[in-house]
């Protein structure tokens, strides 16, 4: 009975441990011996299981193995190729049994692969590790959880991951494979289905049909769709046959990748319509360049041939039609050849280079456009929508630097621009220079109602460090000429010109028999490029003032009053004053009043009253010598002073025709004004 007993016991005992080995699986540390070695002679890899390896029994007989890590042993970088937090499979125990392991589910949590990148391609290199071989073992279904692939250099120090990778794998009866997933690559989603019918092993040098379909909003325009006939050559992957749609434009030809070393692609592909998105980190006119890093290290770690063709290629807003891109990139420098363009009616060829083999990447560009209507491709390409007309332009240009503002300031070269039988969008140039007989025009008095025709503007600039200066502006048109001189930072977006405008005061157009008439007076754009300040010149209404009288008179228009018949003796000092930033003509206001109110007052309303009474008691003087006064004849005394802009009316002819001594006079009449201009310009 006691017998019993105890073999009761024991019998119960083993069912226990029968029971828990069924759940918590059975240590199999002996078979993990047995897996590496089976994998490394398959595959040529290295496989290190550092969290040992189990077998469970209950729903079915698994296989688990847990960090585990797979490398080729003849890599001479030390970088894990692959590493898993754990990878399960499940399968039947009859198939085992049978020697031909048949896996229901394959199970891989948390992998990461690493791929080292080099900067140069291996003229000899290893031959690739043996592929692994299916041997007796099928696989129905695999899943992928919390993958990452890194694509790194240590030396360089960079790194790129693509994040979050799931994916789910099966394969039918037929060997046909479907893989579907998604993850992240930097802040944008990635989307991929794939699918491949693999003929029968081997698989080298034959052909695999393939289907992919990509959506990659950070990466791509739309979303690419695409079929092709793959083969396998050793480490070069050929794709031929190749057919699709990226967005709404479909597309045809050939690709190949030698994944030998550092990857070689090859592509020729021709688009019905090819869509590139414009970058948007340009920023408004009025903000400074950006000083965030601009990051090309990616251009040094594989090298490309490439030949698109497009019937029609959109940049932003921007069209072109046809399109021929010839591309190539090698050890880090990409040089990208554009012909004959289709360009808004007209052509365009250049060339762009990127040399980002250094810390500094250096950039050079030629362009040359013929008979290119400017206002679409201007507004397509930079928002800028205020020229319009037949634009011939080269540009001759190279810079180097890590960020926007690197970039322009650092900026050479040479560019010409001419824009032909046009108008100027927005700006109403005529009525500027009129204005500028009233006062200082503080920005570019934009109308979207205006608009400046124009026969031709041209110029062209000579680039050193970001300062573009040009010394022949021109601008021709139907009543306004202007020619100039200046500057443009194109570092802080700032200007600087001298022009001399000229109006035609008739509306007879180009064919007329008059002149145009100019201002008489040098007028200075400076400031900010989006909102200059546009006022005369001083200094050129002072070194000739008969000359500035004349003209601002003959123009006629304004604050003078049609024909200049505003523009007398009496009210010349307060037209001056407001001129140079007092207060308006024929506001009456008192001496300094303008001052306080005009902030951008170059010289102050009061002082500028005063200088306009010393222009005219100059022009009084001259316009009575001319009336008869002999040169020898004293002038009249109050020609000899500065009379206040509220003086008391003069005195008696009869008291100011009394002659004085020649040389006091000559006293009197300079020396007001050289202590005026001595205090202004130190003259």
């Amino acid at each position: 009975m006691r017998a019993l007993k105890i073999a009761g016991a024991a019998i119960a005992a083993v069912i226990v441990v029968i029971a828990l080995l069924l759940v918590i699986g059975i240590p199999s540390s002996f078979l993990t011996a047995q897996i590496q070695d089976r994998v490394e002679r398959e595959s040529g890899y290295k496989l290190t299981i550092n969290g040992g390896a189990k077998v469970g029994l209950w729903p079915t007989l698994n296989v688990t193995l847990n960090d585990v890590i797979l490398q080729d042993p003849k890599e001479r970088d030390s970088d894990n190729r692959i590493t898993a937090s754990r990878i399960q499979a499940d399968m039947t125990l009859a198939s085992v049994w049978a020697g031909k392991p048949e896996i229901s589910e394959l199970m891989v949590v948390r992998p990461v692969v690493t791929v080292p990148l080099q900067r140069e391609r291996l003229r000899e290199t290893a031959a690739p590790a043996k592929p692994a071989s299916a041997g007796n073992v099928s696989i129905e279904h695999v899943s992928v959880t919390g993958g990452t692939v890194v694509f790194s250099n240590l030396r360089d120090r960079v790194e790129n991951r693509i994040e979050t990778i799931n994916a789910d794998i099966t394969v039918d009866a037929d060997r046909k494979i479907h893989i579907t997933g998604n993850a992240r690559s930097g802040d944008g989603p990635l989307k991929f289905d794939i699918k491949a019918a693999p003929p029968a092993p081997p698989l080298e040098r034959q052909n695999i049909p393939a289907e992919i379909k990509l959506d990659a909003p950070g990466l791509l325009q739309g979303s690419l769709s695409a079929k092709a006939e793959v083969r396998l050559n050793g480490a070069v992957v050929a794709i031929n046959g190749l057919s699709g749609a990226l967005g709404d434009g479909a597309f045809n030809g050939w690709a190949s990748v030698d994944l030998a070393s550092k990857p070689l692609v090859k592509l020729d592909l021709d688009f019905q319509r090819l869509a590139l998105a414009k970058s948007d980190n340009t920023g408004s006119a009025s903000q400074p360049w950006s000083n965030a890093t601009i990051d090309l290290n990616g251009l040094n770690y594989v090298d490309v041939q490439a030949r698109i063709s497009a019937a029609q290629l959109s940049i932003g807003d921007a069209q072109f039609a046809p399109a021929a891109i010839d591309a190539t990139l090698a050890s880090g420098v990409l040089k990208t050849r554009v012909s004959n363009l289709g360009a808004y009616g007209g052509t365009a060829n250049g060339d762009v280079t990127i040399d980002a083999s250094t810390a500094s990447p250096a950039f050079e560009l030629r362009a040359d456009l013929a008979g290119v209507r400017a206002l679409p491709l201007l507004k397509g390409l930079a928002d800028f929508d205020k020229l319009d007309g037949k634009l011939q332009t080269k540009v001759s240009v190279r810079s180097s630097g890590n960020s926007q503002r690197a970039i322009m300031a650092n900026m050479s070269g040479t560019t010409f621009a001419v824009f032909q039988d046009g108008a100027i969008k927005g700006l109403n140039v005529a009525q500027m220079i009129r204005s500028l007989t009233a006062s200082t025009l503080s920005g570019w008095q934009e109308n979207s109602e205006q608009a400046t025709d124009l026969s031709q503007l041209s110029a062209s600039f000579k680039i050193d460090k970001g300062q573009a200066q040009t010394t022949d502006l021109n601008l021709v048109g139907p009543l306004v000429k202007m020619t100039g001189v200046g500057t443009i930072d194109l570092n802080t977006k700032q200007i600087g010109f001298r022009v001399e405008p000229k109006l035609v005061m008739t509306t007879e157009g180009q064919g007329r028999a008059n002149e145009p008439v100019g201002l008489g007076i040098p007028v200075m754009i400076e400031g900010p490029w989006v909102a200059p300040r546009i006022y005369p010149e001083m200094q050129g209404m002072l070194d000739n003032p008969e000359a500035a009288y004349a003209k601002l008179k003959e123009m006629g228009k304004g604050l003078f009053g049609a024909n200049g018949a505003g523009l007398n003796t009496s009210n010349l000092g307060a037209a001056i004053g407001g001129l140079l930033g007092g207060g308006q003509a024929g506001a009456g206001a008192a001496p300094g009043a303008g001052q306080a109110g005009q902030p951008n007052n170059p010289l102050g309303g009061q002082l500028g009253e005063t200088i306009g009474n010393l222009l005219q008691q100059g022009l009084s003087g001259l316009g009575q010598s001319q009336g008869g006064t002999s040169q020898g004849a004293a002038r009249p005394s109050q020609g000899r002073s500065i009379p206040s802009p509220n003086a008391s009316p003069q005195a008696p002819p009869a008291e100011t025709t009394a002659p004085a001594p020649a040389d006091t006079t000559a006293q009197q009449d300079s020396q007001p004004m050289n202590d005026v201009l001595r205090q202004l310009f130190n003259r």
